[in-house]
This record gives structure tokens, sequence and C-alpha cells, in this order.
């Protein structure tokens, strides 16, 4: 089965629409910088997102879903020159506050998209074409009947894998240890990927030195949680 003959992924209603209004602070960056950083996922062109255009060069392309606040973001995005690192989030004041961060660093290799992941993946994602995605600490959903919400699900999973060319890396974080090992299932099952730490316990990657701890983090470890990351990689012969 190729990944054109898969089920379209559904959007999954995986976050809650905060409300809140931007501070003096958000609102100045994004009046400044939404213009030529940023683009909302429901006013896309039809077809793929041409990339290199957006940022002016040709570079690998880093898809990170799920911003939050820009924390974590912001710095990684300054740690890799080398990519084109784009992330998409819903939370409108979370993307204001991510291009304050990325203004204070200096960052010029970042850009933002504001919706749907599920839509910008099948939408407006070429196949093959990105280097990576990242997806750190998503709404974990832990009562049972909103696992349905979570954004890890296998159409999901099949449709980011489509998406990823040969060798580019599929890297998962959660502080909830049944999101992690439902994440686990996920992907174990997804043939077009191969957990990169398979032998390792339990198939979990090593905590990356790379990924700042960020006070959400900190937190999760005060309350006795531990942090669990996947990385897979997309396989060559992937069918």
């Amino acid at each position: 089965m190729t990944s054109e003959d898969r089920p379209r992924a559904r959007s999954v209603v995986s976050y809650v629409n905060r409300g809140g209004r931007m501070t003096v602070g958000q609102q100045r960056a994004w009046r400044r910088y939404w213009p030529e950083l940023g683009r909302e996922i429901a006013e896309l062109d039809q077809g793929p997102v041409d990339f290199a255009a957006w940022f002016g060069r040709e570079a690998p392309v880093m898809l990170e879903i799920g911003s939050g606040m820009g924390e974590t973001t912001s710095v990684l995005a300054q740690r890799a020159p080398e990519l084109n690192y784009v992330a998409v989030e819903v939370y409108q004041a979370g993307l204001g506050q991510l291009m304050l961060r990325a203004e204070k660093l200096g960052v010029t290799n970042l850009r933002l998209l504001h919706g749907d992941a599920v839509v910008l993946l099948t939408d407006h994602i070429a196949q093959a074409s990105l280097y990576g995605v990242r997806i750190f600490y998503p709404d974990p959903w832990p009562k049972k009947r909103h696992h349905k919400r979570r954004l890890v699900q296998p159409e999901f999973i099949s449709l980011l894998a489509s998406r990823l060319v040969a060798g580019g890396t599929l890297h998962l974080a959660t502080d909830w240890e049944h999101y992690a090992e439902q994440m686990r299932e996920v992907c174990d099952a997804e043939q077009a990927l191969r957990n990169r730490y398979a032998d390792e316990p339990g198939g979990w990657a090593p905590r990356p030195e790379w990924r700042p701890v960020t006070k959400f983090e900190s937190r999760a470890e005060v309350d006795g949680r531990v942090s669990r990351d996947l990385v897979y990689e997309r396989v060559n012969d992937a069918r």
C-alpha cells in the first residue's frame, strides 16, 4: 500500500481552544513579525508550501508540531541555523510569545503556521519533503474517555511518515507514562518507521542534552512523572 492509498487522516481535536488576549508585547510582535514569519493554515494556497521561497533558501525542513509558548522552539531554532525550522501551533498567543523569544535570540531561520497540523500535513506538505518532525509534550488527555483526542494516532503517524524523507526522523516526548506507551505502540506498528533505539530498555531514546529543560518539564519531575523520548526514522524501502 502506498501513502496515496492510505486513508486520509482525520483532524484530531487534540487541543483546547484557550481564551484570553495576547499581551501588549505579543501583540507588538504579531504586528511587526507575523506578515513575514507567519501564515494561517486555513488561508494557504492550494498545494504544498514552497518553504524554499518562504525562507529565501534551500535547506532541510524541520517541523515542530505544538510549539506552545516557544520556550523550547526558539532555542532549538537558534541552535540549528542550518535548518529551515517551521513551528505549527493552534494557540495564537503562544505564537506571539514565540516571536518575542525569537526576536531576543536573533533567530532568523524560523517560520510559523497557525492552525490544524493535520490539514497542514494533508494538504500543504509534499510527500518525502521533511527532514524531521518533533512533537514534544503534546496534550496527554489523561482520562481514558479522552484518549481519542490524543494527537498520536495510527492514521496521523502514517501521514507523518509519508511526509518524511528517507532517513528523516520523528522525535516524540511526553511525561505521561501511558501516553508514551501508546506513542511507542502506534509508531512501532507503522511499517514506514523504525525505532532508532529499539535495542535500548523499553525502546526509549536517551533524553537529548540539546533539548532545554522547560518549567513544564521540571514541574512534571516534581510531580513524579518521568519524561520519555522516542526517536523513529523513515525507512528507505517503505511501501
